[in-house]
């Protein structure tokens, strides 16, 4: 679910401190994005799916941003309503359990 290699990669980049606000920061907009996704709003959908899918590569969440890719083609492709968003949720809550989780051991 998390590419670890990717994490390191970016910790090493921004430091202690600075990876300690990528994180908070991360956490605020995606989470900002998806409460407006539960609430029914999906006039963005494509885009919002673009943003979630880049902010989660770059803090390594791969599963969860291989579910907004393809959630991304598919709006873009006509089909909004087939993208399954309860899934993309799902990982999402998975991902930022695992990696909390694995963050706050090295603490």
């Amino acid at each position: 679910m998390i590419d670890w290699p990717r994490v390191r990669e970016l910790k090493d980049e921004v430091g202690e401190d600075g990876f300690e606000e990528v994180i908070e920061l991360f956490l605020e907009e995606v989470e900002g994005v998806i409460e407006k996704l539960k609430s029914g709003d999906r006039s963005q959908l494509e885009q919002d799916l673009h943003f979630l899918k880049g902010s989660a590569l770059n803090l390594g969440f791969r599963h969860f941003s291989s579910l907004c890719f393809d959630g991304e083609r598919l709006s873009a492709n006509g089909k909004a309503d087939n993208v399954n968003l309860s899934q993309v949720f799902s990982s999402y809550d998975q991902s930022k359990s695992e990696f909390l989780a694995e963050v706050n051991s090295q603490a």
